[in-house]
């Protein structure tokens, strides 16, 4: 459908071709030192492993200090993975995230912490699709700009009760793995990181696309903990979002999480404190 459109004023032109400027330059912050990190992979053992089925979400708990690993094993597949502070205080601010760090992340980047904490959650510390990079279609991997798929848009735009969507999975999977009512732990469930999904914005209309990832069995992303985590992770009911987004038609595969102990962290980290602004706001309006 064609959008209605106003007549441009005579400096169109010039209106459009101003510079664009970074919103958050993020040059002040400390860059993670990736081969130190990389490296503290030397010696590591597995402490826990969990498979997460087709169109079903699992949850799973990392300590400071250590890795995960989110890998495919048996086909295409894209997983929704959110994250909390163990205490679930805190969670993982997809919004901020792609403010800091672009609406794709890879090796270095870090997700962020909703306000007040706004701190690192966690850091990427390898992809093994940081080759892709952006393609023809401005399509990448590992978005923060989708919000995951829900039965609440489903039943808008297409009806009926949906509940293997992940939205549906993540809320069974924290309730179960934290003993909550499903309104409770629907509450807690909040906007992801698209693992593996290929995604972008079309250059004529700007809607939000999808196309098939090119996650094969071995590829993975792999994370470390900066605080005491709690996450769940869902096997996207579109598997590889090559076509429809929500379906039991789709081919489905499994998703493995792996937590991995270090003999020892890189030298120096220690978990980040949380963000240093003292939430006065100001104080109060005058009257």
């Amino acid at each position: 459908m064609a959008r209605p459109t106003a007549l441009p004023p005579p400096d169109a032109d010039a209106r459009r071709s101003v510079r664009p400027v970074i919103c958050y330059p993020v040059d002040s912050l400390p860059r993670p030192d990736i081969a130190a990190f990389q490296a503290a992979r030397a010696g590591w053992r597995m402490v826990d492993e969990v498979t997460v089925p087709p169109r079903a979400a699992r949850g799973f708990s990392v300590p400071a200090g250590h890795f995960f690993r989110i890998t495919s094993v048996e086909g295409p597949q894209v997983g929704d993975l959110n994250l909390w502070s163990q205490d679930l205080s805190e969670r993982f601010y997809s919004g901020k995230t792609r403010a800091l760090h672009g609406s794709h992340l890879t090796t270095g980047d870090r997700l962020w912490s909703g306000f007040p904490g706004l701190r690192p959650m966690a850091t990427i510390t390898d992809d093994s699709l940081g080759w892709y990079g952006i393609d023809a279609d401005g399509g990448s991997v590992h978005d923060v700009i989708g919000t995951r798929c829900d039965p609440y848009t489903h039943n808008l735009l297409s009806g009926g009760q949906y509940h293997r969507c992940c939205h549906s999975n993540l809320t069974r999977a924290v309730a179960a793995a934290r003993d909550l009512s499903l309104p409770r732990a629907e509450a807690l469930v909040h906007d992801v990181l698209n693992v593996f999904m290929c995604t972008g914005f079309t250059r004529d209309t700007g809607q939000y696309f999808m196309k098939a990832s090119p996650v094969r069995p071995g590829d993975f992303l792999e994370f470390w903990a900066e605080i005491d985590l709690f996450g769940a992770l869902s096997a996207c009911p579109g598997g590889d979002c090559g076509g429809e987004h929500s379906s039991d038609a789709a081919a489905c595969h499994p998703l493995l999480v792996q937590v991995f102990r270090p003999q020892a962290a890189p030298e120096g980290w220690a978990p980040p404190a949380p963000n240093g602004y003292d939430q006065s706001h100001g104080g109060h309006d005058p009257v």
